[in-house]
C-alpha cells in the first residue's frame, strides 16, 4: 500500500488516477495516523513553498516524514513536493524546508548571462539528461521529454543527488535521489510514457521493500 500525503496542497486526483492505472493499492491521508502502516509514501505539491511548509506542520506531517524516511520507507516527492525536501526556499522570503537534501530553492532569474530575457515559468516539455541511468527509478527511462511547470528551481552543490537534469538557461535538477528518497521537479503523472515508467519503478521498489 502506498500512502499519498494530503496536506491540502497536492494534486491528489492526478496522482491517485496514475496509481489506479498501474493497478497499485493506495490510500490518501490528511493525518499521520492514517498513513502509519503504508509501505511507501508520495508527497505531491502545487503552490507556494511557505504555505506548503505551514500546511505540513498544521497537519502534523513534518516529524512523520522525517521518521518514515529515517526508517527506510521508500519516498517520492513530486514538483513542490520535491522542493520541500530541500533545506530552504527564497519564495516569499526565506523559509526553512525539510532538509532531506542540501540546497536552496530560488526563482529563475528570467535573464540569461548575456542579459537576454527568457520566459518564467519554465513550462512545457523538456528533455531529460540522465546522470545516473543505473538508478532503479530510471530503469527503462531514456533521455525523454517530460512536462515541467515551475517558476522556482533547486540550486544545490551536491551533484551526487542529481539523477537527471534538464536545461532551461541553467541546469535544472529534474530527478533527485538519495538512499530511499527520490523526487522529480516535473509531474510524472502528466509526463507521458517516461513519467508512468518512473512511477511504476517506484511502486516496484515499494513492493520489494514491503
Amino acid at each position: 500500500m502506498i500512502g499519498i500525503i494530503d496536506y491540502g496542497m497536492g494534486n491528489l486526483f492526478s496522482v491517485s488516477k496514475a496509481l489506479e492505472r498501474l493497478d497499485v493499492d493506495y490510500c490518501i491521508g490528511d493525518r499521520p495516523e492514517k498513513l502509519e502502516d503504508v509501505e511507501g509514501l508520495i508527497l505531491p505539491g502545487v503552490g507556494a513553498f511557505p504555505d506548503a511548509m505551514k500546511a505540513l506542520e498544521e497537519h502534523g506531517f513534518i516529524e512523520f516524514i522525517h521518521e518514515k524516511i529515517e526508517a527506510g520507507v521508500p519516498f517520492y516527492g513530486i514538483c513542490l513536493g520535491m522542493q520541500l525536501l530541500f533545506e530552504s526556499s527564497e519564495e516569499g522570503g526565506n523559509t526553512k524546508g525539510l532538509g532531506v537534501f542540501p540546497g536552496t530553492i530560488r526563482r529563475f532569474s528570467g535573464r540569461t548571462e548575456k542579459g537576454e530575457k527568457y520566459k518564467v515559468p519554465h513550462m512545457g516539455w523538456n528533455q531529460l539528461e540522465l546522470h545516473r541511468p543505473d538508478h532503479y527509478v530510471l530503469e527503462n527511462v531514456g533521455e525523454e521529454y517530460v512536462y515541467f511547470v515551475h517558476s522556482y528551481v533547486v540550486e544545490t552543490g551536491d551533484e551526487s543527488i542529481l539523477l537527471a537534469t534538464a536545461d532551461y538557461h541553467q541546469q535544472v535538477p529534474a530527478i533527485v535521489g538519495k538512499e530511499n528518497v527520490v523526487a522529480s521537479q516535473f509531474h510524472p503523472e502528466k509526463s507521458g510514457r517516461a513519467g508512468v515508467q518512473l512511477l511504476e519503478n517506484f511502486c516496484k521498489k515499494v513492493g520489494k521493500h514491503a
